[in-house]
């Protein structure tokens, strides 16, 4: 059985594919409910709008898909806006998210604070900074450089379950890790070896 990889419309699902089988992983994109209820492990990828990547998925029924495994102690991956959809609700759209955590997830705002021209979306390279340290993060040391692309991030209602925080010029939480779900909000895929090394870590957990 392979990774199965969420198809629901968004982009750069091939490069999250070719990662995995570049460390000689089995990883297949897919929208059939079949193979993600059989798969090993779940990888929710996301490029896009809150409120059209959370349509497609439930018009595809995905949505009980990913409940389910969870559910069954799957380890499953959200990167980026599949991170985000793992919460209630965001202020980028008006669609209620998929609630398996709680809390939001907010636009970047330095209104008031000596970051007030600070660029939005936050793009490029930034540092991990470790709370929780997550199995994922194994081998990967503190400060350690991943690659962002977003205009919002989370706000965890449990603080125990943010794994990574980052700076810009606000501390944002970067990362989350609750039992056998992980999320992430920069992109694993274009973050050179220390990306690879969490999609290393994230397949290991999917043997």
């Amino acid at each position: 059985m392979s990774i199965a990889i969420i198809d629901y419309g968004s982009g750069n699902l091939r490069s999250v594919q070719k990662a995995f089988q570049k460390l000689g992983f089995s990883a297949e994109i897919t929208k059939d409910k079949a193979t993600i209820r059989g798969a090993k492990g779940i990888v929710l990828p996301g490029v896009g709008a809150f409120d059209s990547a959370l349509n497609e998925l439930r018009q595809f029924g995905l949505e009980a898909a990913i409940e389910e495994a969870i559910a069954l102690n799957k380890p499953f991956l959200g990167i980026c806006l599949g991170l985000q959809h793992l919460f209630e609700s965001s202020e980028e759209g008006k669609q209620k998210g998929l609630g398996i955590l709680p809390g939001e997830v907010k636009k970047f705002n330095f209104a008031g604070t000596p970051w007030n021209n600070q660029s939005i979306p936050h793009m490029g390279w930034n540092r991990l900074l470790y709370k929780h340290p997550a199995p994922i993060f194994e081998g990967i040391e503190e400060g350690s450089m991943v690659y962002f692309a977003h205009s919002y991030h989370v706000v965890p209602k449990d603080e125990m379950i943010v794994a990574t925080r980052t700076d810009y010029g606000i501390e944002f939480v970067s990362a989350v890790w609750k039992d056998n779900l992980y999320g992430i909000q920069f992109h694993p895929e274009k973050s050179g070896e220390v990306g690879l090394r969490i999609i290393e870590n994230f397949g290991k957990l999917c043997a």
